[in-house]
């Protein structure tokens, strides 16, 4: 059946959908985008890791090369960046992982994995770079 409060062409206003200017960020939906801005940066933290190991299959002056690289200080930072990306992307996962089995959507319990996220996310990264500087 035909909507006759309309004809053809004729434009409907409907109301646009409240956009970031409108909703104040909530720390859920900050751990949202983080989890999806990690995932995209270990896309391209595996292609450096990959060019490490086939900089290792190559022979020693490719290896070289690669080594002075993440050795440097420069390559500190990008391997501290992954280190962390790795680690704050699965604790995300770890957290939606619990949110399907239909536990912990209330919004206490919500807040409470998502900052729970970032700050063992942060310690746990600095745990392992202390562990390896110190003992490695």
């Amino acid at each position: 059946m035909a909507n006759t409060n309309t004809s053809v062409g004729t434009k409907i206003k409907r109301p646009l959908s409240p956009h970031l200017q409108i909703y104040k960020p909530l720390i859920n939906m900050v751990m949202s985008i983080l989890h999806r801005i990690t995932g995209a940066a270990l896309y391209l933290g595996t292609v450096l890791l990959a060019w490490w190991l086939v900089a290792a299959a190559s022979g020693p002056a490719e290896f070289r090369i690669a080594s002075e690289f993440f050795g440097s200080t420069f390559g500190y930072l990008i391997l501290f960046g992954y280190s962390w990306a790795l680690i704050h992307h699965m604790l995300g996962g770890i957290r939606h992982f619990i949110w399907d089995t239909g536990r912990g959507l209330d919004i206490k319990t919500v807040d409470l994995l998502s900052w729970g996220t970032i700050v063992f996310s942060v310690a746990l990264t600095l745990l392992v770079w202390f562990s390896v500087l110190v003992f490695g």
